[in-house]
């Protein structure tokens, strides 16, 4: 029964799939609005990076929603996870070849994660892209090393500073332009590293909230492994 009920969903899908590719006409794609943010984009914004723009310029709200949700999900996997015991057990350190690489790998990846999240406006990445490197800087140091650990407090007063910087500049726009996390500042010359108003400031809020709260949640995983061995 269960394979029936699969392959009847999968069929379905696939109806309804080729239902609404049948309506499309072949080489023009219905994307009014897309198009239109081709257009208005760089000359409203300033900023290279048209992904940029969108999500922090023209649906800023709803990447303080995504912010949101992925708060939620950290928090609620760490109470789940709870805190390690003093007296728990850590993995032995990795060989020679892993803590050396670890430690070699640990300034690129950070300096990398700086750079997307600085860039976010002119190159392709951002605040969320830049974030995961960096979360993955600090947790890779654990991984070679587990002796080592990551400052639940720091991790949490970062986190919290970002997401507090980012409303605020939300709030700031609404009472200088009326909408709230319009950009602001102006546009500056597009292509330069100072550009695109308040955007690369919503990037490193961004990079920086997301960047804590994988590590923060990373952090946690590495202790419940601990705790549990």
């Amino acid at each position: 029964m269960r394979n029936l009920a699969s392959l009847l969903f999968a069929g379905g899908l696939a109806f309804l799939l080729l239902a609404l590719g049948a309506q499309l006409a072949f080489g023009d794609p219905a994307m009014r609005v897309g198009a239109e943010y081709l257009h208005v984009a760089g000359p409203e914004l300033g900023a290279a990076n048209l992904v940029t723009a969108i999500l922090a310029g023209y649906r800023g709200f709803d990447t303080l929603g995504e912010l949101s949700i992925l708060f939620a999900a950290a928090t609620a996997a760490g109470l789940v996870l709870g805190h390690r015991r003093a007296d728990a057990p850590r993995d032995p350190p990795g060989g020679l070849i892993l803590r050396a690489g670890a430690d070699l790998l640990f300034p690129l990846l950070v300096v990398v994660g700086i750079y997307i999240v600085v860039h976010g406006h002119l190159t392709p990445g951002g605040g969320f892209q830049g974030g995961v490197v960096l979360a993955a800087a600090f947790f890779v140091a654990v991984l070679a090393d587990p002796s080592r650990t990551l400052d639940h407090a720091a991790i949490s007063w970062i986190e919290g500073l970002a997401g507090a910087g980012f409303i605020l500049i939300g709030i700031w726009a609404l009472v200088e332009d009326g909408h709230f996390l319009a950009p602001l500042l102006g546009t500056g010359t597009m292509g330069q590293l100072v550009s695109a108003g308040t955007l690369p400031l919503l990037s490193v809020a961004i990079g920086l909230k997301v960047g804590a709260e994988l590590a923060g949640l990373m952090a946690h995983l590495s202790d419940t492994e601990a705790r549990d061995q």
